[in-house]
């Protein structure tokens, strides 16, 4: 069967993300290609897309010239295990299987967060800061025990965990270790890329930081599209 890998995003209406996705898709490629193999890479989104996600992989699928032959891998680009991996994307992959030919296999894969190596790629992001004290803040989740793979990172990493949708706060943990005596704080943003949520949390930094003058807060670099990601993408994909 011909391999190919649907990476799936959330989406976003800030054209950086989406620019990301595709350079991330470029570096999947060449890490494939490095190894001797052949792969179609391709990219979607789960919201904020023109079609459902189930559509695009049907048009991903019909789209290709061995369309008959395809083995479609789909990787979700999530860090959670949210609504969105847990509901939502299983639901569209099953969707696309009822439309879609039995000989084409369409394998649901690991989502992103999943992967061990993403502990590695944020200490090393942690890395570029020379604060003691370290905040690693995420999306959030509502979902029940949804946070738990990211508040064991952040125990890893030596860090506590704030959230942008959910509580505590980057404001509450900030204030909490201000409150403890530290000087220097590191914020890591646990984001893939860039994006509108990325600037709001710069923003309430730059307030912070104008509220506690005496203290050091130094936001770092979401993850970013890298080598180093692409492998662990590849990582999934092989799975």
């Amino acid at each position: 069967m011909m391999p190919a890998c649907l990476l799936v995003s959330h989406g976003s209406r800030d054209p950086r993300p989406g620019v990301a996705m595709q350079q991330l898709a470029r570096l999947v490629i060449e890490q494939v290609q490095s190894v001797g193999s052949e792969i179609v890479v391709d990219t979607a989104c789960l919201e904020l897309n023109p079609e459902p996600l189930h559509q695009q992989i049907i048009k991903f699928v019909r789209n290709s010239a061995a369309c008959d032959k395809i083995r479609l891998k789909v990787v979700p680009l999530f860090l959670l295990p949210g609504v969105h991996v847990m509901d939502d994307i299983p639901t569209e992959v099953a969707l696309a299987r009822q439309a879609l030919s039995q000989e084409i296999l369409i394998e649901l894969q690991p989502y992103l967060g999943s992967h061990s190596g993403l502990e590695l790629l944020l200490a090393k992001q942690f890395a570029t800061t020379t604060a003691t004290a370290r905040i690693l803040i995420a999306h959030g989740s509502r979902r029940p025990g949804s946070q738990t793979p990211v508040e064991t990172i952040g125990k890893n990493l030596g860090a506590v965990n704030a959230y942008w949708s959910v509580p505590p706060s980057l404001e509450v943990k900030v204030k909490e270790l201000i409150n403890l005596g530290n000087k220097q704080i590191a914020i890591l943003p646990y984001f893939l890329f860039a994006g509108g949520i990325t600037d709001a949390i710069a923003q309430v930094t730059e307030k912070l930081q104008l509220q506690f003058p005496d203290v050091d807060l130094q936001l770092a670099e979401p993850l970013g599209a890298s080598a180093e990601l692409a492998d662990l993408v590849w990582d999934l994909i092989q799975e």
